[in-house]
């Protein structure tokens, strides 16, 4: 029996350590970024290792070197104690404090473990940031170790448009946090700032331009995430029960490094681990800012099995021009998958069968009232359809989910807003469906492809089903099948705006 403890969300180096549970040792990139940049700046998605990261940085420069034996870094530092400012923007009550009044407590209870006093008002949380940090250094006779976790969460948790205001607020709080860390870099020893995010430069860091991003940087690919190789270095017994190749499909996938090697979420393969080997998506019940389905549900944006985007872009994230694809990079929906050097351009995909199913249910959910789709039979629906081709099948699961759409959520709709809907659905139900496919005579808008048969739809909007049919025939959409030795059908779908259902479904083998 398997009785390894697994660190699952836990973000406290010496106690992971202390309890002997599992630690992939990632204190060789710890010391080469000690060793080779004094300042930086570490964005990766969320449940990726990055608070853990920040406490072994912590144990590091705090000196105990006792917790380290068997790791990388045991014989190769210096252990001794730094006077060290760390703070994690996620627990220190913004949201009911107000930021500038969290941070001023922050200060202060820092300063007074450490038997500081601060000069200032509490809230000229710059002035006070300023003097801990020179204090701290004069105290002790050395540089002052500053370890900042989660820098954008007063940032994300307000981007929603009616909440934008207080976003803009909290970054200009937080640009005058920072600004005063280029004048004490004489006191400074260590900076690290990490985050989901990467805020544009010119609106929050503008002030700190020695600055090191070191998220793209391939010295670096593989400082949060299991590499394929640390996974079988370190969980040997477990992959003698589970089929390894599945393992990859399910949780492997991310890349930050066209070069480097890919990824696992240690949050997702730790609980597949501990859960048996049980296939299935743990990110998805990690959260999603909400924000982020709904700018894509507002802009019909369900496609992304293949993206391009300009290399400068992969860090644009500015509060008053927010692009989705970088922000889904980001968060970790999409990874670098291939390069484009003629173009200037990085392709970016799914990185796993996982954070694919969380992107479809997450933006489906924006949609679809979850609890509704969770307990209707609306993929079975879909099943049956596929199964006995019967158009009533079709239309009444398709109206069972366009029904627990609430009010509110209904749009000017077009023809886009209800493919998105159903590419959404046969997506979830795992069969393959491209939508929109160019051919020779035109452009067909979804192709399903189940158990060896081809299904070619095409949607119109106020019109009728039969005139959908015969564009497929017409245009022919379904030529390039004929030789494949599958079963093709056309089906032809019209959608009410008025009723706001599928109002006839006709489908016929071709």
């Amino acid at each position: 029996m398997n009785r390894r403890k697994y660190p699952l969300g836990e973000q406290d180096f010496p106690s992971i350590r202390e309890e002997g549970k599992v630690y992939v040792d990632k204190t060789m990139y710890a010391l080469h970024l000690i060793e080779t940049s004094k300042s930086n700046f570490l964005s990766k998605p969320r449940r990726f290792g990055k608070s853990l990261f920040l406490s072994t940085l912590e144990s590091i420069f705090l000196g105990k070197k006792e917790l380290f034996e068997g790791l990388y870094i045991y014989d190769k530092w210096q252990f001794e104690e730094y006077p060290i400012i760390r703070m994690s923007f996620s627990n220190i009550g913004y949201k009911t404090l107000g930021l500038q009044k969290a941070i001023a407590i922050e200060l202060s209870r820092i300063a007074e473990r450490y038997d500081i006093k601060l000069e200032h008002d509490a809230e000229d949380i710059a002035n006070n940031h300023k003097g801990l940090i020179e204090k701290l250094s004069t105290k002790y006779n050395k540089g002052v170790v500053i370890l900042i976790d989660e820098y954008d969460k007063p940032l994300i948790d307000f981007l929603e448009k009616d909440k934008i205001g207080i976003a803009k607020e909290n970054r200009d709080i937080l640009k005058v946090f920072y600004s005063i860390l280029k004048d004490a870099e004489p006191y400074i020893k260590f900076l690290l700032i990490t985050g989901v995010s990467k805020f544009s430069k010119v609106s929050i860091f503008s002030d700190l331009n020695n600055l090191t991003d070191i998220a793209l940087d391939p010295d670096f690919n593989e400082i949060c995430g299991i590499s394929q190789q640390e996974l079988e270095d370190n969980f040997v017994e477990e992959l003698k029960l589970y089929d390894k190749e599945k393992i990859k499909a399910w949780y492997n996938g991310y890349k930050w490094d066209i070069n480097g090697n890919t990824l696992y979420n240690p949050f997702s393969i730790l609980t597949f681990f501990k859960n048996k080997g049980k296939f299935e998506n743990y990110w998805y019940s990690t959260g999603t800012p909400t924000f982020l389905m709904k700018m894509c549900r507002e802009q019909h944006l369900y496609k992304f099995d293949e993206i391009a985007i300009n290399k400068n872009d992969l860090g644009n994230f500015d509060i008053e021009n927010l692009k989705i694809e970088p922000l889904l990079f980001q968060t970790g929906y999409l990874t670098i998958v291939k390069e484009d050097s003629l173009f200037g351009e990085y392709i970016l995909s799914f990185p796993n069968k996982e954070v694919k199913e969380s992107y479809l249910r997450n933006l489906l959910e924006a949609y679809i009232d979850s609890q509704q789709l969770h307990s209707s039979p609306i993929l079975n629906g879909i099943r049956a359809f596929l199964k006995a081709k019967d158009p009533e099948l079709f239309k009444g699961t398709i109206n069972q989910a366009f029904s627990h759409i609430p009010y509110s959520l209904w749009q000017k709709e077009n023809e886009q807003y209800y493919h998105a809907l159903v590419h959404l659905i046969f997506s979830l139900l795992g069969v393959y469906i491209f939508s929109e496919v160019q051919t020779q005579k035109g452009r067909t808008d979804s192709i399903v492809m189940f158990e060896n048969e081809v299904f070619i739809f095409e949607f119109k909007l106020n019109k009728s089903a039969e005139e959908a049919f015969f564009q497929i025939g017409n245009k022919g959409y379904a030529d390039k099948f004929k030789d494949s030795g599958m079963s093709i059908y056309k089906v032809g779908v019209n959608f009410s705006s008025e009723k706001k259902e599928v109002e006839e479904v006709f489908i016929e083998k071709s």
